[in-house]
Formats: C-alpha cells, structure tokens, sequence
C-alpha cells in the first residue's frame, strides 16, 4: 500500500481501474478509492485511519487519474494547484458559492506542494459527469470527482497532496463511455512520467522538507 521513495512515504491513490494502466502498475500499487466524492472521502478516511492505526501515516498522498477540460491540452497530465468543491452551493443562505456552511475555509483550497517542471492548473471536483455546454459554468480549468474529498480527508490527518490528472475528455461533448476510456492508454504513460519526476524530486529532497 505504501511506496517508500527516498526517505519518504507514499501513499498512491486512484479511482478507476480503468486509469491504472500497464505504466503505471510497474511503478506503483494504488488504494483504489471508488467513484466520486462520497467514495472518493469514505476509502480515503479509512485507508489513512488504518495507517495511523498501524504503521503510520504517509508523508504524502498522490491522487492520480484522468479529469476532463474544455480549455487545457488533451491527454496532457497537469497537477492541480488548487481545488474547489462545485457541488456545493449554498448561497440561498448567503454563502459564496462552494463555501461549505459554518467552515473556515474559503471556496478554493491551495495545493502547496508543486512537482517542479510539471503544468499546473485549477481543479473542480463533483459528482456530476461534466461535459458540452456544462464546462461554460465552472470557472476552474478542469474537473474530476474526487480530489476535493481527497484533500479534505487528507487536511483531517495533516498529510499534504498532490493531485496528478490527464486531461482524457472535453473537447467534445461526450458520446458514452468510450468516449472516456479512448485515450486512457496516453495519459497512462503521460501519469507514469509526471511519477518519475515525482519520485527524482523526492529522492533529492526538493519537494517535501
């Protein structure tokens, strides 16, 4: 479950097996979380509890796996530099919306830790499949529907992300599943590279203190 890179410890997360492709499997054994934000927050919670339980919590999580966007490059890989929450809306109270009520949080969460050399763009999670004219309301680069629960649980246990995603869809409004999974291969590969960096730093201490 854990990656030990350098003097660190890594825990890799995904949510589809779909996403974890012969690249990446010779690098990494991934927690699979499940679909969405709700899964996306319950296997997260747990798999850290355990670990804290056990033998420790990582020093970091990677969240990996594909997003769409109707802005950035295709079968790209960008690390997110912050993320907000799209599902949340309760501005008929007078909150911003993506504020959650009574949280002292605003509605976009930084990602301090940056993987030099790698794009970086803003991030929307959700529960909803985006596509065609939707993309027109979300203010963020690309979208996924995960890593804001990510974060969350991972802010509960003070452990840092870093959120990995290969832009797989967008450009066109999306046709059904295969519409998703066509160029899953590509950012496969394109994941596994974004890794290697990950790891370089990491071993040379440029990353994490």
């Amino acid at each position: 479950m854990i990656a030990q890179i350098g003097r660190f410890r890594v825990l890799f997360l995904m949510a589809a097996e779909a996403e974890y492709g012969p690249e990446l499997r010779a690098r990494f054994t991934p927690v699979m979380t499940g679909v969405g934000p709700v899964e996306g927050a319950v296997a997260t919670v747990a798999t850290l509890a355990g670990l804290q339980a056990g033998t420790g919590l990582p020093d970091l999580v990677v969240s990996l796996g594909s997003a769409g966007s109707a802005r950035l490059e295709q079968c790209t890989v960008y690390q997110a530099h912050s993320l907000a929450y799209r599902d949340m809306d309760a501005t008929a109270l007078g909150f911003e919306k993506g504020v959650t009520p009574f949280l002292d949080l605003p509605a976009s969460l930084a990602l301090p830790h940056q993987i030099a050399g790698l794009p970086s763009a803003s991030l929307s999670t959700g529960a909803n499949i985006v596509s065609g004219a939707a993309y027109d309301g979300i203010s963020e680069d690309m979208v996924d529907m995960e890593s804001y629960a990510v974060l969350r649980a991972c802010q509960r246990f003070d452990v840092p992300l870093i959120a990995l995603r290969g832009i797989s869809d967008g450009a066109a409004p999306l046709e059904g599943l295969h519409s998703w999974t066509e160029y899953l291969h590509i950012i496969d590969a394109r994941l596994a590279e974004a890794v290697d960096r990950l790891r370089a730093q990491l071993e040379a201490g440029e990353l994490l203190g």
